[in-house]
């Protein structure tokens, strides 16, 4: 039985958003976003005073090459709730969510991506299910990609499903809410695009339940996107044949016999 954040059913300022009772972090992976970090980061601060008492918003700089770093410091000394991870050189996505995961404190944790293609204020759709649920996991409604990204999301899900036995509607989506207890006990291995499907993995081999939520997916405006690169789609191949192999023999040990 696993222990449930609760949400007071005192409104937030604006009268239809409960306010959350529980202490909740924000990671968000950030590489090369010089021009929609600020945004980013002071839309969240705005938006969740009025629904939360204590939060923070921890963002890692993966080895970006603009100006995001010295954007990002300024930030954090305007506000205190603002916490920056650096990596001096680019790591991959898996270990910037790796990184921000360890330095979350709080009792919940939420990640999402840093380029403007989710609104923070959808985490709001997520709060009447974290009683009943160990986490919520949002799906993207009317992707905005290329139909060619949309076909290789859609071939990558397929194969997490038969591989690892996950079944989820986005396994990639960036606007997911966990408990952070799960994500400190679990030891994540991968540091690539991997990581979802291992953190969902992860979550399912531990009984862990979940809900699956809509949010609405908005074009990226700014920057470019990596995550079709092949040497990005190559290492989460790698990572996925490699893994799986390994985490199979260790349930064939862990297994009654």
């Amino acid at each position: 039985m696993h222990s449930t954040p609760s949400f007071s059913s005192k409104a937030a300022s604006d009268g239809s958003v409960p306010k959350l009772a529980h202490s909740l972090s924000i990671v968000l992976p950030a590489h090369n976003e010089e021009q929609v970090i600020a945004t980013t980061v002071t839309y969240i601060l705005e938006t969740l005073s009025p629904w939360a008492d204590e939060f923070e918003v921890v963002v890692v700089d993966d080895g970006s090459k603009d100006r995001t770093g010295e954007i990002l410091h300024v930030l954090a000394e305007q506000d205190q709730r603002v916490r920056v991870i650096t990596h001096p050189v680019n790591q991959g996505y898996g270990a910037a969510l790796v990184s921000g995961f360890k330095a979350a404190d709080k009792e919940l944790t939420f990640f999402m991506d840093s380029d403007g293609q989710f609104d923070i204020r959808e985490i709001s759709l997520f709060f009447p299910f974290i009683d009943q649920y160990d986490a919520v996991l949002g799906y993207r409604i009317d992707r905005q990609d290329t139909w060619m990204r949309k076909l290789n999301a859609w071939g990558w899900k397929q194969l997490i499903g038969l591989i690892l036995g996950v079944h989820v509607r986005d396994v990639d989506c960036a606007f997911k809410l966990y408990r952070t207890a799960f994500i400190h006990q679990s030891q994540f291995e991968t540091r690539g695009a991997m990581i979802n499907a291992e953190i969902l993995y992860k979550l399912k081999r531990a009984d862990y339940t979940f809900k699956e939520i809509g949010v609405h997916h908005l074009p990226r405006r700014t920057g470019k996107a990596t995550g079709a690169h092949p040497r990005v789609i190559l290492r989460a191949f790698k990572e996925l044949f490699y893994y799986a192999r390994q985490w199979r023999l260790q349930e064939r040990k862990s297994a009654p016999r």
